[in-house]
């Protein structure tokens, strides 16, 4: 799903106010903006019902070049998990 598609299927909801696809994409924005920063700022994004998003290391380790076949070392370096709730993996 592209942004676009969100903002479309966010409009498509009922109950929700009348707005228009610029206030949309702003608000979407807004919460994904806010979402890196609690990320970033505490390490964790909990979000009940839907899952954890978690920072983690990963070690330095041995790769190889798939051109040259030479053994390279890639770094250490932080990544984003996502697990998702109970809930919602089992509507998977």
């Amino acid at each position: 799903m592209t942004k676009a598609e969100l903002i479309n299927e966010i409009l498509k909801t009922k109950g929700l106010p009348e707005l228009s696809k610029k206030a949309t994409g702003e608000i979407v924005d807004a919460v994904f903006d806010h979402l890196g920063r609690a990320i970033k700022k505490s390490k964790r994004f909990m979000y009940p019902g839907f899952g954890t998003f978690t920072v983690r290391r990963r070690k330095a380790r041995k790769g190889r070049n798939p051109r040259t076949g030479e053994v390279i070392r890639i770094a250490a370096t932080k990544t984003v998990t996502f697990k998702p709730a109970p809930v919602f993996k089992k509507g998977l």
